[in-house]
């Protein structure tokens, strides 16, 4: 662990005196991947340093015990200084321990979600709609940056399914829990005898894409156009501006209808098309490697029920975890942090036990 440290201690130290060079500073391609690294190497380094005071602290006093002899003034004095090193360099150890942890590539990525109704119909497609607004809420409250890129709304309100990008700092490390099968137990508002009913909507939090990320073959793309339309005579538009993207080596099929212009709605498509490709890719990958994880927490698994959202009771269990809160309102209305810290401290917890054997 040490050496490690060390490195990037003399790798910080290395871009720090190259930030200030001229040359570095005129080539803005060059100075902003230093940056970049500079900041994401900083708190490692900053923690590194803790420790190593922490350490210095414990052997002089060490020292100081030992050459204490029958002064007891400064045995006692030595003594409550070596107590309080010994404690700082463990909680150093461990918080240095989960820093050194391999970071997922895709954490700093922004996301592209999509929210498709389950089981349950006009109900699961109305909980699809309280979902995206939840979402939206706490994007919102964290400065992040939302874009529909496909909706099928209903004539109720819901939806059967939309998709929508969120694009910010770290966006996908926060969200990356969230996919998989979530429940509702509620009255829907279409029940007259007031019977509780459940129903299911499905979640998949897949990372921004771009093309350096996966090559496509102009060649293998199908373009169609057609008519945007939604219920209740939303989105509708007179000009074949919606577009279709077919992948045809995979299958995949992308559509945006949300924008006027065929040419943003193609340039949405294109990038939503790049991000399952992604996905694809990485399940792939995921899968792999999956047998060797304790904990299923981050693999996206969307088939898997994840978390409860029951009504009645206010409620919102994560199964996941185990976790059950009686803050369904707050939650709702986008107060997600107590459950989505839960769910990533439980994940690193999982990745330090694996990481020790």
């Amino acid at each position: 662990m040490t050496e490690k440290l060390n490195e990037a201690e003399k790798r910080y130290e290395e871009i720090s005196g190259r930030l200030t060079d001229t040359a570095v500073i005129s080539d803005q391609e060059q100075y902003k991947k230093l940056m970049k690294e500079y900041k994401s190497l900083a708190p490692l380094v900053d923690k590194f340093r803790e420790y190593k005071k922490a350490a210095a602290d414990l052997e002089e006093a060490k020292e100081m015990l030992d050459e204490s002899g029958t002064d007891r003034e400064l045995r006692e004095m030595a003594q409550i200084q070596l107590n309080e090193s010994k404690e700082l360099v463990s909680k150093y150890t461990d918080e240095l321990k989960i820093m050194l942890l391999p970071k997922d590539p895709d954490d700093d990525k922004s996301v592209i979600i999509e929210i498709r109704a389950g089981a349950g119909g006009e109900e699961a497609a109305l909980f699809a709609n309280s979902l995206y607004r939840m979402y939206t809420m706490y994007s919102q409250a964290a400065g992040w940056k939302i874009e529909t890129v496909n909706a099928n709304p209903t004539e109720l309100g819901g939806y059967k399914e939309i998709s929508f990008s969120i694009e910010g700092e770290g966006v996908y490390a926060k969200l990356k829990y969230e996919s998989g099968v979530h429940r509702v137990q509620r009255v829907p508002e279409t029940e007259s005898q007031g019977r509780i009913q459940t129903s299911t909507v499905t979640v998949a939090v897949l990372p921004e894409a771009e093309a350096v990320d996966v090559e496509i073959d102009p060649a293998d793309l199908e373009y169609q156009t057609y008519r945007s339309s939604g219920a209740g005579g939303q989105h509708i538009n007179k000009t074949e501006s919606a577009i279709r993207i077919i992948h045809k080596p995979t299958g995949t099929i992308v559509e945006c209808q949300e924008e006027r212009s065929q040419y943003k709605n193609k340039d949405k498509a294109m990038k939503m098309l790049y991000t399952k490709l992604y996905e694809a890719k990485l399940n792939e990958q995921t899968s792999r490697i999956a047998a060797e994880r304790k904990i299923q927490v981050g693999t996206g698994d969307r088939s898997e029920r994840i978390r409860t959202y029951n009504f009645p009771q206010s409620r919102v269990t994560d199964h996941r975890i185990g976790l059950t809160l009686y803050k369904l309102e707050q939650f709702m209305n986008g107060a997600c942090d107590e459950v989505f810290d839960a769910l990533a401290i439980a994940d690193t917890a999982a990745k330090l036990t694996n990481s020790n054997g």
